[in-house]
């Protein structure tokens, strides 16, 4: 097992989950606009719906790894190419940060639970996303495919529930710093650039 690997997947995982996208985004609004366990309920929601993802891609991808060896390498190809589609749209995008938590509909915690993992699992962006992002960090020669796709989706979800439960919890506080420090925008925006230009390069590699 390589645990430099993994490493680097949650290292890659914690910045692109910091990086303003419409998960966190949207996390931290229903958090300003109706409270903090609303933004965890929203969470919680996301961070489930990543479980299907993971299912279909340990499965879907490990029996086209058994099946060609150069399938699984074309998968990479096209993973490293989307990646650095993925940069050169936050390159085009504008870097001002914006949320706007006036006028949001109040739900219960139970509706925005569901909303939250229908929002992930119905968006076939993330589902491109994880093919693009996890075949590249493959950390063993001797496990099974499957139970290493479970283990980096769990590391995933892991990273990822810390770091939005952080921005459900300090809302207001990550409010404050946005609106004092106009730049933020810029250097979360080139931040992205940068780690999406690198897994791509280490996938390729």
């Amino acid at each position: 097992m390589n645990y430099d690997i993994l490493i680097s997947f949650a290292l890659a995982t914690s910045v692109l989950a910091m990086s303003p996208g419409p998960d966190n985004i949207y996390v931290l609004v229903q958090s300003i606009a109706n409270g903090k366990s609303y933004g965890m309920a929203t969470v919680c929601g996301l961070i489930t719906g990543c479980i299907i993802h993971t299912t279909l891609l340990a499965f879907g991808v490990s029996a086209i790894i058994a099946a060609n060896d150069y399938l699984f390498f074309g998968i990479k190809l096209l993973g490293a190419c989307y990646l650095l589609f993925l940069a050169y749209k936050v390159f085009k995008s504008d870097a001002e940060l914006s949320f706007n938590s006036d006028n949001v509909p109040h739900k219960n915690l139970k509706q925005l639970f569901v909303q939250g993992f229908f929002m992930n699992v119905l968006n076939p962006k993330v589902a491109i996303f994880f093919l693009a992002f996890f075949p590249g960090f493959l950390f063993s020669e001797s496990m099974s495919t499957v139970v290493q796709f479970y283990m980096l989706g769990g590391v995933f979800m892991l990273v990822s529930f810390v770091i939005f439960s952080a921005i459900a919890l300090l809302a207001g506080q990550i409010k404050s710093y946005i609106l004092k420090h106009k730049n933020s925008g810029v250097f979360f925006k080139w931040l992205q650039i940068i780690v999406f230009i690198g897994i791509a390069i280490f996938i390729l590699l």
